[in-house]
């Protein structure tokens, strides 16, 4: 009953996913998400997926960009915008999906907590080594950011390998270490409600005793979480600060503050700067479903400094991975083409992604089911009428790949329709 507590409020987090950041890039024009079979040592059958742009750098970053409880590498592609932002900048995302009942990560057994111990870390850690070795990725430019269960392992390999990760991006996480718990259970109610408080200093030796000996640099890590979070608590937020800020030798009392948006509060620890040693922003009012800011995470981890090359890259050992198709919908009337691509229900709700081509200038007219309602778009510039039930999206320079969220109230058989595709 408590993981389905869990699960059922991770299920929501699809059409937080979407609302974070107006601005992407325009998508690459033939690369395709790709599963990868056989890419090492895979303790606890993880799947992996990658997705290598069209335009990569010569020695490329690598984000590991892990999903909620219920969903699926696929589904993570789809709902955020790392992807994106990884055709802006040239750098490669991984994308591992949990195989296990619920589809959590293993955040919480003895061998999960313990460098190289087994399970999930170890599987994610050979996807990491297998691109590297392939793409002749940058070692000083690896990162891993996820949502909930993902937010809770991002934490993990962040404890588990400070030597491979550089930093990091939690969404409403909890501590490392803060889940464990003994026998068969994969829950831990008392972290889940907040009522585990430790000193900074017990929440460093946690993270320090599953690597002993280790004493080089940790990772930055940039933490998110919602006042409102039904799921993992508020207090989670703090205790992951004292953790991280004593990793780093750090005093708890912040170097910055500010209101980067209505609502949001960004303490910074360490420096004033945008890549200080530790990062949270607090969301006033926003419960576990929130937003995925990926922009602001690829900005925090220094990814979006450079300019890719024109060309793909060859891998230094050929992989064998099998592509990742997504269902379209068939081409509107007009002087342009839209393709549909619906996303997974999520309880009441579900995203649709809209890619158009044939136009750099455009607008698309979609439109849902009655009751069915339209509640979030992002890029493009958005017009919504006859009860939101009718979109109009104009192209705005954000590219050419667009989407909404749909509240379903009832009709969740229909899917949305595109009317039309005209240019200019």
């Amino acid at each position: 009953m408590r993981l389905r507590r869990f699960l059922t409020g991770a299920a929501g987090l699809a059409i937080a996913l979407v609302a974070a950041t107006l601005t992407i890039a325009p998508p690459a024009s033939a690369a395709t998400l790709t599963e990868v079979t056989g890419f090492g040592t895979n303790p606890s059958n993880l799947r992996m997926h990658l997705y290598v742009p069209d335009r990569v750098q010569a020695n490329p970053g690598i984000l590991v960009a892990v999903h909620y409880c219920t969903g699926t590498g696929p589904a993570y592609y789809s709902g955020t915008q790392f992807a994106r932002q990884a055709d802006q900048y040239g750098f490669i995302v991984i994308y591992p999906s949990a195989t296990r009942s619920g589809q959590c990560f293993d955040v919480y057994s003895p061998q999960a907590l313990r460098r190289d111990g087994g399970s999930d870390p170890v599987s994610i850690r050979s996807m990491v080594s297998y691109v590297q070795q392939r793409y002749n990725a940058d070692p000083n430019r690896i990162f891993a950011a996820g949502t909930s269960s993902g937010a809770m392992m991002t934490n993990v390999l962040l404890g588990l390998y400070p030597d491979v990760f550089k930093a990091g991006a939690a969404f409403a996480g909890v501590p490392f270490g803060c889940f464990a718990t003994t026998g068969s259970s994969t829950w831990n109610s008392e972290c889940a409600n907040g009522q585990i408080t430790r000193t900074a200093q017990q929440w460093g030796d946690l993270v320090r005793n599953a690597y002993p000996g280790y004493t080089g640099t940790r990772p930055r890590m940039q933490l998110w979480h919602g006042t409102n979070d039904e799921t993992l608590r508020y207090p989670n937020f703090g205790e992951e600060i004292k953790q991280w800020t004593n990793l780093h030798g750090l005093s708890q009392t912040p170097t910055f503050t500010d209101t980067p948006q209505s609502g949001y509060t960004r303490t910074r620890y360490g420096g004033s700067g945008g890549q200080a040693p530790v990062e949270a922003i607090s969301l006033q009012g926003v419960p576990h479903n929130l937003p995925v800011n990926a922009a602001e995470a690829i900005r925090f981890f220094g990814l979006n400094t450079s300019t890719p090359p024109t060309t793909s890259p060859t891998p230094t050992t050929s992989p064998t991975p099998t592509p990742t198709t997504s269902p379209t919908g068939p081409p509107p009337g007009g002087n342009c083409t839209a393709s549909v691509t619906p996303g997974t229900v999520w309880g009441d709700r579900y995203n649709t992604s809209l890619t158009v081509s044939g136009a750099s200038s455009w607008t698309v007219v979609a439109a849902v089911t009655a009751p069915q309602q339209i509640t979030t778009t992002w890029s493009g510039s958005a017009s919504l009428s006859s009860n939101n039930t009718v979109l109009t999206m104009r192209s705005n320079g954000s590219g050419n790949t667009f989407g909404f969220t749909t509240m379903t109230n009832g009709n969740s058989s229909a899917r949305p329709q595109i009317r039309s595709c005209t240019t200019g």
